[in-house]
């Protein structure tokens, strides 16, 4: 329960923390496909971690390796994606939402009563998460969000005519060169995009470029596609690391004490 201290309360009290954006700093940006693999950066032989960066590893079919435990390493853009720096083109009726949201510093997150982070924030929860890829099929399981999962189909599928109001949505993905990409459709309405309150519709789609960088790095570059939310669509760049460890069992309603004490202002 080591990572389960921060359990239910995490999002809405670094909420209140106010993490500011840096002036001029530039929002995330899609970086995929910009590397070429076989260029690996060396880290000083000082850091510990500097001899385990190397090429990115494969399957027997030459396909890319995701497979193993990942940190997140993106708790900012979990709290507060605009102070992160990015860019969300709201429409009139998604910002209402988002304000009163915001106003009442996010008490009524989701996430914070060990409900579902959905998609794409299961990407950001500051939780690990572990890829198992076999062939058809690629199986993250999340230690946070009440230790939930996704499937992804990657045998040539398409989206069911049934998978309607999930929490996680439906995952359909291929690969394009070394990058794994997944659409996910069929979202209910209950789950927030981040801690701030950024909402979605159930018309969103997201899709997801996912590729490794060298060994012990990841890249994933979240699209959300909402024409009932936004003007446009909008992304954000989040940057796993391999974990040096095991995911745990984390139950987040154990014990539960603090969801009453959320009170905003």
């Amino acid at each position: 329960m080591k990572r389960g201290l921060i359990a239910c309360v995490f999002s809405t009290l670094l909420l209140a923390q106010k993490i500011q954006q840096k002036p001029n700093e530039p929002p995330p940006q899609a970086s995929f496909g910009l590397q070429d693999s076989s260029v690996i950066q060396r880290l000083p032989e000082s850091r510990p971690d500097a001899k385990l960066i190397g090429p990115i590893p494969r399957l027997a079919n030459g396909q890319p390796d995701l497979s193993g435990p990942w940190q997140p390493n993106a708790i900012r853009e979990n709290v507060n994606l605009i102070a992160a720096g990015v860019k969300i083109p709201f429409l009139p009726n998604a910002k209402a939402i988002y304000d009163s949201r915001i106003s009442v510093l996010g008490k009524d997150d989701p996430e914070a009563r060990c409900l579902p982070p959905g998609v794409p924030r299961l990407t950001t929860t500051p939780y690990p998460f572990r890829f198992l890829q076999v062939p058809g099929l690629i199986v993250i399981i999340y230690e946070g969000g009440s230790q939930t999962f996704r499937q992804i189909f990657t045998d040539g599928r398409g989206f069911s005519k049934f998978a309607d109001d999930l929490w996680n949505g439906e995952s359909i993905g291929h690969w394009g060169g070394d990058t794994l990409v997944v659409e996910t459709t069929g979202f209910n309405e209950r789950t927030w995009i981040d801690a701030a309150g950024v909402p979605h519709s159930k018309d969103m789609k997201v899709t997801e470029h996912i590729r490794l960088v060298d060994t012990i790095n990841m890249e994933i570059v979240s699209t959300v596609h909402d024409p009932k939310m936004y003007s446009e669509d909008w992304s954000f760049t989040t940057h796993p690391k391999k974990l040096d460890g095991e995911i745990l069992e984390y139950i987040c309603n154990e014990n539960e004490k603090d969801t009453q004490h959320m009170v905003g202002k």
